[in-house]
């Protein structure tokens, strides 16, 4: 039973999503961002979210988050409308933005700052994520002693110690080499089996967007909205070099060569 009221109280619901930004070169004063984005996030679930520049992805994230507010729609966490940031929505972006006076340990617990926990509860916790991001025996480092691969680490950590009902990941491996960044999705693979939080992930890179989520949001810009749901039915770990992943990575590619297609719905992978 528990199960299933954390799962329905981790669903996030998207619907007739609209944003506008003043814009002196628009016809009317406001350019339009994003427009009727209806989406439905599963509790639990890992989505994907894929677009050319300037189709909305980020900007959709930041409605999520609650830095900024909509013009039109709304977004509902476990059934009740966001207003505002909050803990219970945690991020991590392309740049892990450490804090350079801080130690490894000390820029996790940042996550905790706001929290309603005790010191000791708070240095478990931090403890717990430092073990959970595969970074045992470097609590005390300082950020100039990282590695790129090793600092997104402790990004990811530090959205998570507050165990948020969603993480939002806007392009965390956009600024990585190719085989750190392969390590990594496989590690942010790892880390979603094992705790089972909503994930909302925003990337230009299709084989990640297949290789991590259970569905793959497809946006097309102008303004910005849904062009189609793509299933991804594949157990995890992912393979990638099995034909059914190269031919949903190949059909997800396929939307981006095709321009004047016009938004579809949910689609099913194919055969």
């Amino acid at each position: 039973m528990s199960t299933l009221l954390n799962s329905a109280s981790n669903e996030l619901d998207i619907r007739g999503l609209g944003k506008r930004y003043a814009h002196a070169q628009a016809r009317s004063g406001a350019l339009q961002v994003l427009q009727d984005v209806d989406l439905h996030v599963p509790g639990g679930s890992f989505v994907s979210i894929v677009g050319a520049s300037g189709c909305g992805k980020s900007t959709l994230l930041r409605l999520v988050l609650g830095l900024d507010t909509a013009d039109e729609g709304e977004i509902l966490l476990g059934g009740r409308p966001i207003c505002g940031t909050g803990r219970e929505r945690g991020i991590v972006f392309q740049d892990h933005r450490l804090f350079p006076w801080l130690t490894v340990e000390q820029n996790i617990a940042v996550g905790l700052r706001n929290a309603p926990f005790t010191p000791a509860e708070k240095a478990q916790r931090v403890a717990e994520h430092v073990a959970l991001v595969g970074l045992r025996g470097f609590e005390t480092s300082w950020p100039h002693q990282l590695s790129g691969g090793m600092a997104q680490r402790v990004a990811i950590a530090r959205g998570l110690v507050n165990r948020p009902r969603v993480l939002l990941l806007d392009e965390p491996f956009g600024a990585l080499d190719a085989l750190t960044r392969s390590r990594l999705q496989n590690e942010l693979q790892r880390i979603w089996q094992k705790e089972r939080i909503t994930m909302l992930l925003v990337t230009h890179d299709v084989e990640e967007a297949v290789f991590l989520g259970d569905r793959v949001v497809v946006m097309q810009p102008s303004p910005g909205r849904i062009r189609r749901i793509v299933d991804v039915p594949l157990a995890h770990p992912r393979n990638r070099s099995d034909p059914r992943f190269i031919r949903l990575r190949d059909d997800v590619l396929g939307d981006f060569l095709d321009e004047r297609a016009e938004p579809a719905g949910h689609v099913a992978a194919p055969a």
